[in-house]
């Protein structure tokens, strides 16, 4: 039988010394079409494992019911990385941060009344275990011990900085136990003595997580764990980036410096990321500060070794060299950039108004105070709240009590403000005469849940109610908006000057001769939104906020022919044209 184990100075195959060179690819961030050049790509750099997280929020978006197809299709991606001869280091999770929505967990998780998250909860522990189980169906064929080339299995996600609860760390090992995943197990965390005290399992491997420093930082794991061998969980060789902030770049020289600190000292390691790849959807998370709601942008390129197109980097020539240096030169495959092309500028051809289509495209649910998008049975998308205030108002503030997370605001069908989580708060007031009424309507939307810290409850909507200055108002009609699906859109030909008084969605037809080529999208007179291309959503835009200006389209949501391209637009744009051109815009 094959095996991987470990003693205390390191790592054996199969009963010989191994370094496990590991680098960090989501599948469910790279479109299937593309899994086997990333993957080549990694194996051509010199490394021999591929490391992913599996998303829960994503494989069962509603309880009980599973999706492992298409770009969540878990056991293809797992095949493909044996075929080319690399090991396999997959975390499930139940969390993930990975700055995800909510961390991986699924939103219907909220709905359970005073369920502890990451804990002993035994109901918390109830709704894992199938997950769980269904995962470790698909991967226990491809475990080392059963032939396959998975050798390490993570038990949760940098639990010490979250929580201390070893009762719940090891009944969640024990579901891993009892579904027959025998093989090398292990905990991450920071270095922090508090981290790993908090996120470790006796008897079970420990690996520290950073991003400089390794020498420092492998000292405190070797003194916290003596008797086993060294290796960095996610070598951070970049960063993700938020909203509002500038786009993170690291060096190839800053990466390779401490690349080659920890060959030197023979550790093993997984850089996160070797390819970030893409939010696409509205996947992903956020974090929060004690002030500030910090939503992440759509791009994943995370200053990787391999782009978010999939290109290679100077870093990864520089990591190829240094690998080489240390553990021998890579195999020669053949790997290349894939083609770009700049299609030009596209003028929209139809229209449709959001408030036209709500019929086609939600169901309308009556309420008190405004439901969450947890109650209305949503994930990821936006709400629609419509309702009456009768007159007798002078000139007082509308209020939307715990807003999460951004809310454009409409009175008698002209905007009059938006109002967006920790950043702005526009001042709408009402002022009707008695015997008049208003109607007014608000398009919300889920912007990311936090992925990461205290605050992972983080439900979407008005979470409190609406005011009129201190008179708390009731009588909402709820509609969730999904956007999974927008082919009963009624759209109508674009005439003249476009008009933005209300969300708008556009049509555009891009005609592509020849075989199709990598794009990025560029919105420069739009303000905030999403794209789907032939009905895939390729992410949100979010212009005015930055840093992120262009967005991805992986040659293989193309065709030859005729392709639709969407664009929802909630706030409004000087002018509706759109740009496909031949390289990024990251900021």
């Amino acid at each position: 039988m094959n095996s991987f184990t470990y003693n205390e100075k390191e790592f054996m195959l199969n009963g010989k010394p191994f370094k496990v060179i590991s680098g960090a690819m989501h599948y469910f961030r790279i479109v299937p079409e593309y899994w086997l050049d990333r993957l080549t790509k990694l194996k051509a750099c010199g490394f021999n494992t591929v490391e992913t997280y599996i998303p829960w929020n994503l494989h069962e978006r509603a309880e009980g019911k599973f999706d492992f197809t298409g770009i969540l299709d878990l056991e293809r991606y797992i095949t493909l990385a044996e075929g080319l001869g690399l090991n396999l280091i997959i975390r499930p999770g139940p969390y993930i941060c990975a700055e995800h929505d909510f961390g991986g967990l699924p939103s219907w998780l909220l709905n359970y009344e005073h369920l502890s998250l990451r804990s002993r909860d035994e109901v918390f522990i109830s709704k894992l275990r199938p997950y769980l189980h269904r995962v470790f169906e698909i991967i226990k064929p491809h475990l080392i011990t059963n032939g396959g080339r998975v050798i390490m299995l993570q038990i949760e996600n940098e639990y010490g900085s979250y929580g201390d609860d070893k009762v719940y760390l090891n009944k969640v090992k024990d579901i891993y136990l009892e579904s027959g995943m025998n093989c090398c197990l292990f905990t991450s965390d920071g270095s922090d003595k508090l981290m790993l005290s908090g996120g470790t399992i006796d008897g079970i491997l420990s690996v520290a997580n950073f991003g400089s420093h390794p020498d420092e930082n492998f000292n405190k794991l070797k003194e916290f764990r003596p008797k086993e061998p060294t290796m960095c969980g996610e070598f951070w060789c970049g960063w993700f980036d938020h909203w509002y902030e500038e786009h993170h770049v690291r060096t190839a020289e800053e990466t390779v410096k401490d690349l080659e600190s920890m060959l030197k000292r023979g550790a093993s390691f997984n850089f996160y990321m070797f390819h970030g790849g893409t939010n696409f959807g509205f996947h992903n998370g956020a974090n929060h500060t004690d002030t500030l709601y910090q939503p992440t942008i759509t791009s994943y390129d995370y200053s990787s070794p391999l782009s978010e197109s999939g290109d290679m980097t100077d870093t990864y020539f520089a990591v190829r060299d240094i690998i080489e240096k240390y553990m021998g030169k890579a195999p020669d495959l053949k790997v290349e950039n894939s083609k770009k092309a700049a299609y030009g500028r596209l003028y929209p051809l139809y229209q449709a108004d959001l408030f036209d289509n709500l019929e086609n495209i939600s169901k309308a649910v009556s309420s008190a105070a405004p439901l969450t998008m947890e109650e209305l049975g949503g994930d990821f998308g936006y709400i629609y709240y419509k309702t009456e205030i009768e007159g007798g108002i002078d000139n007082r503030e509308l209020i939307l009590n715990e807003l999460h997370d951004r809310a454009l605001i409409f009175v008698n069908g002209e905007k009059k403000g938006v109002k967006e989580r920790t950043r702005r708060d526009d001042k709408v007031l009402l002022n009707e005469n008695c015997g008049e009424k208003c109607t007014v309507e608000i398009l919300l939307e889920n912007m990311g849940r936090v992925n990461y810290g205290d605050r992972l409850f983080d439900k979407k909507g008005i979470l409190k109610g609406v005011r009129v200055g201190y008179r708390h108002h009731f009588g909402f009609i709820n509609r969730y908006l999904s956007m999974d699906n927008l082919e009963n859109l009624s759209f109508k030909p674009v005439e003249n000057k476009l008009q933005f008084e209300n969300p708008l969605f556009l049509k555009y037809s891009l005609v592509i001769n020849e075989a199709p080529a990598d794009t990025f999208i560029e919105l420069k007179n739009f303000t905030k939104g999403f794209v789907t291309v032939n009905g895939f959503n390729i992410g949100r835009y979010y212009n005015t906020a930055g840093p992120q200006k262009t967005l991805y389209i992986p040659a293989p949501l193309l065709r030859s022919g005729e392709n639709e391209i969407i664009v929802f637009e909630s706030d409004g744009a000087k002018d509706g044209y759109i740009d496909l051109l031949d390289r990024p815009i990251l900021g």
